[in-house]
């Protein structure tokens, strides 16, 4: 999944329903949050098909719980497999007031689009334009004047430091990434 928007959206993305399951309105959604164990504590989402805008639809969880790696919910709304079919596909979200607050560490992505990139000795890479959600670690899509657009892995390694507030991150590039470096070598 990737993120390109730079403007702050009024909701989070939790999940996205796939699919009804079951005959007595449940759902099934994809769990698109780091912190699915927070799902248990809504009391109500919303459901839309954008998080930039405000035409979302407030739902009152009845039940949730988790199977195979997904969350089963019924909502108060839905009685039936044929309510819950007409909201596959829509997005499952929490607005920006009531998201549980994050650690001294952490930050939104859409909170780094637009960050200027600079290397740890201090060569500026460019500004993230897109962030790409691979499982395994994110990468960072770069515009660059320099290289045009550049993928930087996000890992231990590579990142060092991301100031959220002064939208500069700083990364310690590996051997070989840039181009033309691999022709100097």
């Amino acid at each position: 999944m990737t993120r390109t928007d730079q403007t702050e959206p009024h909701y989070l993305v939790l999940g996205k329903i796939e699919r009804p399951h079951g005959v007595r309105g449940e759902i099934r959604m994809r769990i698109m949050t780091d912190y699915p164990e927070r799902l248990r504590d809504l009391k109500q989402v919303y459901l839309g098909t954008d998080p930039h805008k405000e035409e979302a639809r407030l739902y009152t969880i009845d039940t949730l719980r988790f199977h195979q790696g997904n969350a089963l919910l019924r909502f108060k709304e839905t009685t039936d497999r044929n309510d819950a079919d007409l909201l596959r596909g829509l997005l499952v979200m929490i607005d920006l007031a009531n998201a549980v607050p994050l650690e001294d560490d952490e930050f939104y992505l859409y909170q780094i689009i637009g960050a200027t990139v600079i290397t740890d000795e201090g060569q500026t890479l460019g500004t993230v334009k897109d962030v790409i959600e691979t499982g395994a670690n994110d990468v960072y899509v770069l515009k660059s004047p320099d290289y045009g657009e550049l993928l930087i892995p996000v890992h231990d390694e590579t990142l060092l430091d991301v100031d959220v507030d002064a939208r500069q991150i700083t990364v310690r590039l590996p051997e070989g990434l840039l181009p033309g470096e691999a022709d100097e070598a």
